[in-house]
């Protein structure tokens, strides 16, 4: 076949420039993922560049530029081929700061849907107490909260200066694991097509409902927000992340507006329920940290006001880091 060559050159070398540019960025970057339509014009220039090597395959008058164009298409059929990606290498700030959040924007309706739950159940832990201030004991389940207010508060702010001394690391795992154990069976519950996950949520606030009532009826609202906020406003946002992950789970069991196979369906949200739920893990790390190093140390060893300023600065970071991280094409 008879190539007009400075015609060819002219209509075919901007696509091979494009490739090769290309084909530079994913060895400068080879974990990157490309977007569909990126995928779709490297894989047209791969074919184009291909068909462009036949129409030269016979010519021996331009032994450089088939070489050239060899070397192109074999660059990208090795791309196209490999099977790095299918193992990348373990990023886990990259996860955390740009996975995780993601991940929960894009199920946000299953979180707002775990938020209405918990409050609903913080307005009846509330009013049940109210009405029947004798329901203390069966609502709260821990020992240590069905004291009076006063009594715990004189209790703890006249004990010793540090009265976890030497336990504070054993403290820290225990609160750790307790509460990682709450939110992955709250996740768990999700197999019960999203009940026992609606029901953990709401029992979660009635419990957080009757007991700041109790304090508030009892005038020790600063010792509350000292107490609760340093950790609090990660623990439970930590334990809506682990119900939001089993609703997710739940919304594909029960397949609502979807005509896949729930195997399919399963299997599409399985990477966002390990993100959500090791999401949750992290958060409650930092909270049990928190809780023994700072939220049992009352007045006059750390003053009430910082802790609330503590954890209000928590509080906006969080949401912020949710709202936030990671934003771009990729949401």
């Amino acid at each position: 076949m008879i190539i007009d060559l400075p015609k060819f050159l002219n209509q075919e070398k901007d696509g091979w420039k494009r490739l090769e540019s290309t084909l530079d960025l994913l060895e400068r970057q080879p974990h990157r993922r490309m977007s569909l339509p990126e995928l779709t014009e490297f894989h047209e220039l791969y074919q184009r560049a291909s068909a462009d090597l036949m129409k030269l395959a016979a010519s021996t008058s331009e032994p450089d530029l088939r070489a050239y164009l060899e070397n192109l298409v074999a660059r990208a059929y090795g791309e196209i081929h490999e099977t790095r990606r299918g193992n990348p290498r373990l990023r886990p700030l990259h996860w955390f700061t740009h996975t995780f959040p993601r991940t929960f924007r894009r199920h946000i309706t299953a979180f707002w849907l775990a938020l209405g739950l918990t409050v609903i159940g913080v307005a009846f832990g509330a009013a049940a107490l109210h009405f029947d201030p004798e329901a203390k004991d069966v609502i709260v389940p821990f020992q240590a909260l069905n004291e009076s207010p006063k009594e715990r508060v004189h209790r703890e702010e006249t004990a010793a200066r540090d009265r976890l001394a030497g336990e504070k690391s054993t403290f820290a795992a225990e609160l750790m694991t307790h509460n990682t154990q709450v939110a992955m069976f709250t996740m768990a519950l999700g197999l019960t097509w999203g009940i026992g996950t609606a029901v953990s949520l709401f029992y979660n606030g009635v419990i957080l409902g009757a007991v700041g009532l109790d304090y508030i009826q009892a005038g020790q609202i600063r010792f509350l927000l000292g107490w609760l906020l340093p950790h609090g406003v990660v623990e439970i946002p930590a334990i809506l992340l682990a119900g939001q992950a089993g609703l997710v789970l739940a919304g594909a069991l029960i397949g609502w507006g979807s005509r896949a196979p729930r195997r399919q369906r399963l299997r599409q949200i399985s990477a966002a329920l390990v993100t959500l739920s090791c999401g949750a893990g992290v958060l409650l790390i930092w909270a049990g940290c928190v809780e023994a190093f700072l939220s049992q140390y009352h007045e006059p060893v750390i003053p009430y006001a910082l802790k609330i300023l503590f954890g209000v600065t928590e509080l906006i970071a969080l949401t912020l880091f949710l709202a936030r991280s990671g934003a771009g094409a990729a949401d």
